[in-house]
């Protein structure tokens, strides 16, 4: 029991190690994850998996892949996945089948397969998955179309590809069990029966106590988790194999419910995701047969090579007909498919089970499947931005902002972005403030902005730089430093709170991580939004060779805060305090109106009267009335 709880210790902080290195080299973590499984397993010997937990170590990894699977669905929303375009619906129809065909008469030949285990295999490999897809579209930043068809099948063909891969198998099993057609038929479709009944029952009753509160919240994230596992385990015992169905039925069942929020729950099994995929890859990665690995040598690549030139570029071009795309984006669609988790466990699950139904061959199964995911995660990621940018169809220098809050003063700023024809996106976790921000027509992101739910579903085309404008001062501080790496140092921006000035030095985090401190020394959140509530509007001025910048700040020194600069090129930089800017002719000054204009006219209109009165008297002329 000793050594079993240092083994896993162990293989957590691993993990938790590559999921770091990722982060930082800005590169899929299932990659590192592969690599640290296999050198602490086959290479170095230190980890066997099969030892250590022994009978229990299928039953762990398909009850993870049930609560990966379950957190996947939860964000597949049907409304969303039908107005994403008709080319994701048929990425993940008939688009999936055309890449299983390919890839199962492509293993059936080369590796002299039987058609069972090669149709098992083209179902395994048709999956995608966000946690290798968004990393990649980081680094390449394609244009936003692009960007959301690829986001968007990553999101859904995790499920549709796990539902082909047991269906697939339950096919299998019930051929081996029965001769007759008509007994297949009637098992594979009791299967399918037992997934739908049971996942819509299970989320309907999960769903019907959290609208209703009928669990209180610090026990509902425990609860789902719980009817997750007793709706898998209870699926399975009634029809083998029917489990995945029944937990990706009920995340979709929760996920559609337009009463219900998902949030929290979401962002727990985020978490919990991370985890499992870290333990998980690291596990299969260490039980894998390194000669097998080894032995399948030219033949993987020729398999690898009929993926990426065959499979994927059929997928896409019978996916795009007659849709508006052009072929250098259909080209950069039928290059990016890299390949991830759920392949790899529902690989290790079914393989270990053919192989105890007689099937030798399936051994083969999870060695090839590792060698499809080091083969496209590899070179995908070395290559898709220069594909992207020999195309033409990169993004150019991003404008756009991301900015954290959707507070008054926010909202006043993403207002004025969007008369600009500038992307932004305001991200809050408050409802109230998004609900707004949504009512005045601005895009928003409901939800922490440096989750996991963010990196998969944040859509950060033309986004290039960050405004930290929360209340919370923690929340500002973490989002400087988790997009610093991909917007870098200089395109950081953050308001100062009403504390950064009671804090001592050695109190206070270094400027470097938190980004340039916006619009003066003095000016914090609590001024600035105490004002845009009390009616204080934002200006927009342009500047000309007569009122030029000089000008603008004699006549508005006392009643205009100068916030941005728009120049010609529709390039937009803050007013901060470590940068003192020198706006040229042509360009536009969005400032905020801190005082009453009129009065301070009147007022000045005034004192000219008097100053030049008093010069008249001074010089012994008459004064008016004398």
């Amino acid at each position: 029991m000793q050594d079993i709880a240092l083994a896993s210790s162990l293989v957590v902080m691993i993990g938790m190690l590559c999921q770091w290195l990722a982060w930082r080299v800005r590169l899929p973590a299932i990659l590192f994850l592969l690599v640290a499984g296999l050198v602490v397993g086959p290479v170095l010997g230190w980890l066997n998996p099969d030892e250590l937990f022994g009978d229990l170590l299928m039953p762990m990894v398909s009850l993870s892949v049930a609560i990966i699977l379950f957190e996947g669905s939860l964000t597949l929303n049907l409304k969303e996945v039908r107005e994403v375009s008709v080319v994701v619906q048929r990425m993940v129809s008939i688009g999936a089948l055309i890449t299983w065909v390919i890839v199962a008469i492509a293993a059936y030949a080369i590796f002299d397969f039987s058609w069972q285990v090669s149709a098992l295999f083209g179902a395994v490999v048709i999956v995608t998955g966000p946690t290798v897809i968004i990393p990649m579209l980081r680094s390449v930043r394609p244009t936003r179309k692009i960007a959301n068809i690829l986001r968007w099948e990553g999101i859904a063909i995790d499920p549709v590809g796990a539902l082909m891969a047991v269906m697939t198998y339950e096919f299998i099993l019930a051929s081996a069990q029965q001769t007759g057609l008509l007994h297949v038929l009637q098992i594979f479709m009791l299967a399918i029966l037992t997934g739908l009944v049971l996942g819509i029952v299970s989320g309907y009753v999960l769903s019907t106590l959290l609208e209703n509160n009928l669990i209180p919240e610090y026990l509902q994230n425990i609860a789902t988790l719980s009817v997750v596992l007793v709706a898998f385990t209870c699926s399975n015992a009634l029809t083998h194999e029917s489990g995945l169905l029944t937990v990706t039925i009920m995340g979709m069942w929760l996920a559609n419910r337009p009463d219900l929020d998902i949030h929290p729950i979401l962002n727990f099994k985020e978490h919990l995701s991370i985890l499992l995929i870290s333990v998980l890859f690291i596990l299969l990665a260490a039980r894998v047969d390194l000669d097998a690995l080894l032995a399948v040598g030219w033949q993987a690549l020729l398999l690898l090579l009929v993926l990426q030139f065959i499979a994927r570029p059929a997928k896409v071009f019978v996916s795009t007909l007659g849709q508006d795309l052009s072929w250098q984006e259909k080209g950069l669609l039928a290059w990016i498919a890299p390949r991830g988790i759920v392949a790899a466990a529902i690989s290790a699950i079914f393989a270990e089970r053919l192989v105890a139904m007689g099937y030798e061959d399936a051994k083969l199964l999870v060695p090839l499947t590792f060698s499809v995911i080091v083969g496209t995660v590899v070179l995908q990621s070395a290559t898709a931005r220069f594909v992207a940018r020999k195309l033409g169809v990169a993004e150019p220098e991003p404008k756009g902002f991301l900015i954290i809050g959707a507070n008054t003063f926010a909202r006043a700023i993403g207002a004025e972005f969007s008369k600009l024809g500038l992307r932004c996106v305001l991200a809050d976790s408050n409802w109230d403030n998004i609900r707004q921000a949504r009512m005045q027509g601005l895009e928003t992101f409901y939800g922490n902005a440096v989750s996991q739910h963010a990196d998969i579903h944040l859509d950060m085309s033309g986004i290039g730089n960050l405004l930290a404008l929360s209340h919370q001062r923690y929340v500002n501080i973490i989002a400087a430093i988790h997009y610093s790496a991909d917007f870098g140092e200089r395109r950081i921006f953050r308001l100062a709170s009403s504390s950064d000035h009671r804090r001592s030095e050695k109190h206070t985090v270094s400027s470097s991580h938190q980004g340039s401190q916006l619009f003066g020394e003095k000016v914090t959140y609590s001024e600035v939004v105490n004002k845009v509530n009390k009616g204080a509007k934002i200006k927009v001025t342009s500047l000309t060779e007569e009122f030029d910048w000089n000008t603008y700040r004699n006549k508005y020194a006392e009643t205009r805060m100068p916030l941005f600069v728009v120049d010609q090129k529709q390039n937009v930089t803050p007013f901060t305090v470590d940068k003192k800017l020198q706006p040229g002719e042509g360009s536009t000054i969005l400032a905020l109106v801190v005082g009453d204009e009129e009065s301070l006219a009147v007022e000045k209109k005034e004192a000219e009267k008097k100053e030049a009165a008093g010069e008249e008297g001074a010089n012994g002329l008459p004064q008016p009335g004398s």
